[in-house]
């Protein structure tokens, strides 16, 4: 059984490094590095009339980092805040960055996205809605930076994405293929 034999605070921002040493029973002591800045939520709304996925796109610091031109298809996502459940969060991020007022949530998955460095859990969850839920215009708050674009995608394509290799977000991919088991008539 692995067990932590101390832990050192290495970076306290936005996000928290951590470096923690680790031993086995009977081996020597490892170190690993954990990046933890809580809790996220993501949603991928769907109109079940239009068969329509409402989806974002937005400049993410790391792809520009590794030269990814563009932006990835996401669905609508963001951490959990102090006193929120993963269910608020969703609603709140979906209103955010969309315009969308989600009502029923049908929850996928809580999971962890990279294990091997992150603290993080994703909480998943696919909702229903239709044109009368638009609130407003989305693009997700000025004082955060984010220029978002919503974009509403025909369910067909975006699973032709997966099919092709071209949905490269692993929390949107997830969302997509438990909607195509889940409500296969919608594709």
């Amino acid at each position: 059984m692995t067990r932590i034999l101390n832990s050192r605070l290495a970076y306290d921002g936005y996000a928290k490094v951590s470096v923690l040493t680790l031993a086995e029973e009977g081996g020597a002591p490892h170190q690993r590095e954990v990046v933890d800045y809580g809790q996220s939520a993501c949603v991928l709304p769907y109109d079940p009339d239009r068969k329509l996925a409402l989806v974002v796109r937005l400049p993410r610091a790391p792809l520009l980092r590794a030269g990814v031109a563009g932006h990835l298809i996401e669905a609508p996502a963001g951490m959990i805040g102090p006193g929120e459940t993963p269910e608020t969060t969703v609603r709140r991020e979906a209103m955010e960055e969309t315009g969308v007022e989600l009502s029923a949530l049908e929850p996928v998955a809580a999971c962890w996205p990279s294990p091997g460095v992150l603290a993080e859990r994703t909480h998943l969850f696919l909702a229903p809605y239709g044109t009368a839920d638009r609130r407003g215009p989305g693009g997700g708050l000025a004082e955060e930076n984010e220029s978002i674009t919503v974009e509403e995608t025909p369910l067909a394509d975006l699973w032709r994405a997966c099919e092709q290799g071209a949905l490269h977000d692993l929390k949107t991919l997830t969302l997509v293929f438990a909607l195509k088991v889940r409500h296969p008539d919608l594709f």
